[in-house]
């Protein structure tokens, strides 16, 4: 088999799969990654300087823009359900970053609140690569064909 159909065989799956708490907690990652940019862009000294400690010095004012604007405009794409699986491809090395190289720096203890969301959104961010949207999208709006939206 082609890539394709694979990829129309996942996405069938996982729309027949699919149940709408799911779709509220696409919403919810989408929001807290908007919440996250909104911060980062407030306070972009911060981001600056943990990315100054990290070994991706020399790019760190570059990057810090990268992470809020992908933040931003992404956390609202996955919020709303638009072309879902590309942002949460811009987000995905974001998190991989922060989890392996940016968080562990301050250690791995219980109290390192920013690793372990950083783990869970990575983790979010992998299973909605592979679910999609879901029904209350607006991917699945623009997808669905004219007499299914007027009845």
């Amino acid at each position: 088999m082609n890539l394709t159909q694979d990829m129309h065989r996942i996405e069938h799956w996982a729309d027949t799969h699919h149940p709408v708490w799911v779709d509220f907690l696409r919403m919810a990652l989408g929001i807290f990654l908007f919440v996250k940019g909104v911060m980062f862009i407030q306070d972009t000294e911060a981001l600056q300087s943990i990315m100054s400690h990290s070994q991706f010095q020399w790019v760190s004012l570059g990057l810090a823009h990268y992470v809020a604007f992908v933040h931003l405009v992404g956390g609202l794409l996955i919020a709303m359900g638009l072309v879902t699986r590309i942002a949460i491809l811009f987000q995905i090395p974001i998190l991989l970053g922060a989890v392996f190289f940016i968080n562990p720096q301050r250690g791995f203890y219980s109290e390192n609140t920013e690793l372990w969301s950083s783990v869970i959104v990575l983790i979010l961010l992998i299973v909605f690569l592979i679910l999609g949207s879901g029904r209350l999208s607006v991917d699945n709006l623009i997808s669905r064909p004219e007499r299914d939206i007027l009845y």
